[in-house]
């Protein structure tokens, strides 16, 4: 009712002023139509002025004054008529204007808005998503609702078939024996078995007890949320958690809380988690495309305008042939990559993310002084760009470089 009421208020002050507006007499109008009576008045008093000063005769004043007095009548008469059939042309637009208010207003309303539907405050709105989620599907349901959909396994040998019957066999003899739950999940997976690989990875961490590892909760849960086509089930939720609890760094368990976050309608919380490792992970990490393809949206469903970081991030590998590297050839190999960067933004142009990693490149480098004249044409290459201008001065603040 109180929609209904503001919505009839809003329509009723949009036409108050349109009507107002058109019943108000046009300017110009007013002076059409009083500047013909006016004028032929004038000419009226002339023609007496003349007479008096002999300029005309008795016999061409009255001719004068007679045909002015024809058309002042004539005048008058047409302005009176205009005033007569003005008013009710004015009050017929303005009732097409209020009908067209009205009929239109609740016309676009009944067909794109939600008649009938309930306020919805942001406490209940949560409260809902909090209830969805306690009811989503389970692992079971997920995986048999996902099963058709999932990946042909690879082809395989005959004899790699026959290593396999073993292997089950053995596992169903020695239950607990760890090396073999392990290969066997991990080959099941290989297989396309998924639902077969994620029962055999929870009788392993149940073998393992007390000595769990995160690399073994982070195959459990890449397992569940594989075999159910991506999705997150409750049980998942719960290794997620566990694994998090005890290595709250984990990027793994931080990827599969976002994914849960944005499956369960949070994209606020969601997009914090995943922007961090975006920017912070190295571009191997398999969950690198997902993210890239995905954080501009989590981004807007958080009401956050984003553009994900051109930086080209080194992988693991890069980063363990520079491990092996002596000192020198190492500083010579990040002072090329560092070159590089300048260069490309000389020549090509970047985001404020590379312009603040070139300074502080630069600054661990030892190269200050070219670190500052970086800085400051960065500034000058996004003055405007408020958000810009923030990525630039937190990289100078962090780098030790005064504003």
């Amino acid at each position: 009712m109180t929609f209904w009421l503001l919505a009839f208020l809003i329509i009723a002050g949009v036409a108050a002023v349109l009507v107002r507006a058109l019943m108000r007499p046009h300017r110009g109008e007013m002076d059409g139509a009083a500047s013909d009576v006016q004028v032929y008045r004038d000419q009226l008093k002339e023609v007496a002025r003349d007479q008096a000063r002999g300029v005309l005769a008795e016999a061409e004043a009255e001719a004068v004054r007679l045909e002015v007095s024809r058309r002042l009548l004539d005048a008058d008469r047409r302005a009176q008529e205009r005033d007569e059939h003005a008013p009710g042309n004015r009050r017929l637009a303005a009732g097409i204007i209020v009908a067209t208010l009205l009929a239109g207003g609740i016309g676009i309303y009944l067909t794109q808005g939600a008649p009938g539907t309930p306020d919805l405050p942001m406490k209940a709105r949560l409260a809902a998503l909090e209830m969805a989620a306690r009811d989503r599907p389970s692992q079971e349901e997920a995986e048999t609702a996902a099963a058709p959909g999932l990946p042909a396994p690879e082809t395989v040998p005959e004899d790699f078939l026959e290593l396999m019957e073993r292997l089950r066999t053995a596992v169903l003899e020695r239950p607990s024996d760890i090396q073999g739950l392990t290969l066997l999940a991990r080959n099941e997976a290989r297989l396309g078995n998924f639902a077969a690989a994620r029962r055999v990875q929870e009788r392993l961490l149940a073998a393992k007890g007390v000595g769990i590892t995160a690399d073994d909760l982070a195959a459990m849960i890449e397992m569940m949320v594989f075999s159910a086509g991506g999705y997150v089930s409750p049980e998942a939720e719960e290794h997620v958690r566990r694994l998090l609890a005890g290595d709250p760094g984990n990027r793994a368990g931080r990827y599969f809380l976002g994914l849960l976050q944005v499956q369960v309608g949070r994209p606020d919380l969601a997009f914090p988690i995943w922007r961090d490792l975006l920017e912070t992970g190295m571009a191997d990490e398999p969950w690198m495309p997902v993210l890239r393809a995905g954080i501009a949206g989590v981004a807007a469903g958080a009401g956050v305008t984003y553009e994900p970081p051109a930086v080209r991030r080194p992988t693991a590998a890069e980063i363990e042939a520079a491990g092996a590297m002596d000192a020198e050839d190492r500083d010579a190999m990040i002072r090329g990559m560092v070159e590089g960067l300048a260069v490309r933004l000389a020549q090509e142009g970047g985001g404020p993310e590379e312009w603040a990693q070139l300074v502080h490149s630069l600054m661990v480098l030892g190269d200050e002084q070219r670190a500052r004249r970086i800085f400051a044409e960065a500034k000058e290459v996004f003055v405007g760009d408020e958000a810009a201008m923030t990525i630039i001065r937190d990289a100078g603040a962090r780098s030790g470089l005064a504003e």
